[in-house]
């Protein structure tokens, strides 16, 4: 009998239609592909509210005002936490479903941040991609840089600072800024994906403005200081304790524009262009640098993947001195947008290989997991 695999996208999230490409795209065709499971579609609202239903596998669902239509018609799921997680649809006779592994789809907070690993956990099911802690850590691009540089992984200079410092005395949070970083600068909110909010700035002025951009979405600001002679890479890995890693692609943008989310997802890409969207439109893949910056790029991704904790897959983006030939560890993607299917194809694993993959290793760290005593007893009790 076919496992059952819920695949979960959308969310209260500003990565939510991100979040739907992948997840039909990506995740639920190759997953129904194999023909060895039977996927079931979990579409969260932006209000926070689950729905399931066959339709919601069409993307052409998502392109107008359909879904909202769809989501005002529909009852939401219910959720039961009975040694598992169950759906139940209700209806002139409820409906229970009783999912077997959660694959996650879902971009930035409330999704990838770690919030659903920790309703999995809970649940006891098996879930694709990082474990709690790793999401964490992973999307928190302060916290994953003090880990990385702990671990002797150089990152770029920075400094941050909370969204409360910033209003309460602007001038010293600027002052903080450029006693420590030279201009050019990057202004990021550091718990976003998807480059949103992020500002490249070249005076205080742009500084002032950007940062005021990252604090409209996060309590948080992060400001880098650029890296000079740059060439940016990226690298998708996939495993628990053995690593599995893809090609290291380097993406290109015009000019001084960097790799924005218009860049990313619309920008020359689009359909209008002709070319491929995104990443996958205008890259070198494989990155054309030398072997030695290569097989670096390749080592400080999985050095970075381990003293994180990261097991499933994620991306690692990194930035190169081209001149002094350091290798930076930039920040780590927990779920990259769309699998990074293109650079695991080129590098001859398909759309189906990978997520039946991704649910191998998910199994796998489960039943690893299982074996760990999570009760103590004791008679504490009988005192009281």
């Amino acid at each position: 009998m076919n496992k059952t695999i819920a695949v979960f996208f959308g969310g209260r999230s500003t990565e939510h239609d991100i979040s739907i490409i992948t997840a039909i795209g990506s995740v639920i065709k190759p997953l129904e592909l194999t023909k060895k499971y039977n996927v079931v579609p979990v579409y969260i609202s932006k209000s926070g509210k689950w729905f399931s239903d066959e339709k919601l596998k069409d993307i052409s669902l998502y392109r107008s005002d359909a879904i909202d239509d769809f989501c005002a018609k529909s009852k939401p799921l219910s959720v039961i936490f009975d040694g598992g997680m169950v759906f139940r649809k209700a209806g002139l006779k409820n409906k229970d479903v009783r999912i077997d592994i959660a694959f996650p789809a879902m971009h930035g907070a409330y999704g990838e941040d770690g919030s659903l690993m920790g309703l999995f956990r809970m649940a006891g099911i098996p879930f694709v991609g990082l474990d709690m802690q790793a999401s964490v850590v992973a999307m928190d691009k302060v916290l994953s840089k003090q880990v990385a540089q702990v671990n002797g992984i150089p990152t770029p200079k920075y400094v941050s600072f909370s969204k409360t410092d910033f209003e309460a005395n602007r001038d010293v949070a600027i002052k903080k800024v450029t006693d420590n970083l030279k201009f050019p600068q990057f202004v990021k909110p550091p718990h976003l994906g998807s480059s949103i909010g992020i500002t490249k700035v070249s005076n205080v002025d742009e500084l002032m403005n950007a940062i005021e951009v990252a604090a409209y979405y996060d309590n948080e600001i992060l400001v880098e200081e650029s890296i000079e002679n740059l060439i940016e890479v990226t690298v998708p890995i996939m495993g628990n304790k053995i690593l599995q890693t893809s090609l290291v692609e380097r993406p290109l943008a015009s000019g001084e524009k960097f790799f924005d989310f218009d860049t990313k997802y619309i920008g020359s890409g689009g359909k209008k262009g002709g070319g491929k969207k995104g990443a996958q439109g205008y890259s070198e893949l494989p990155a054309k640098i030398s072997k030695t910056l290569y097989d670096q790029s390749l080592t400080t991704a999985q050095d970075v993947y381990k003293a994180i904790g990261c097991e499933g897959i994620s991306r690692v983006d990194l930035l190169i001195d081209s001149k002094s030939e350091i290798v930076y560890f930039n920040e780590i993607n927990p779920l990259p947008g769309d699998l990074y299917l293109h650079n695991w194809r080129a590098s001859g694993v398909s759309s189906v290989d990978l997520v039946s993959r991704l649910v191998e290793l998910a199994e796998e760290r489960f039943a690893r997991n299982q074996k760990i005593e999570t009760t103590f007893s004791s008679s504490f009790l009988k005192q009281f």
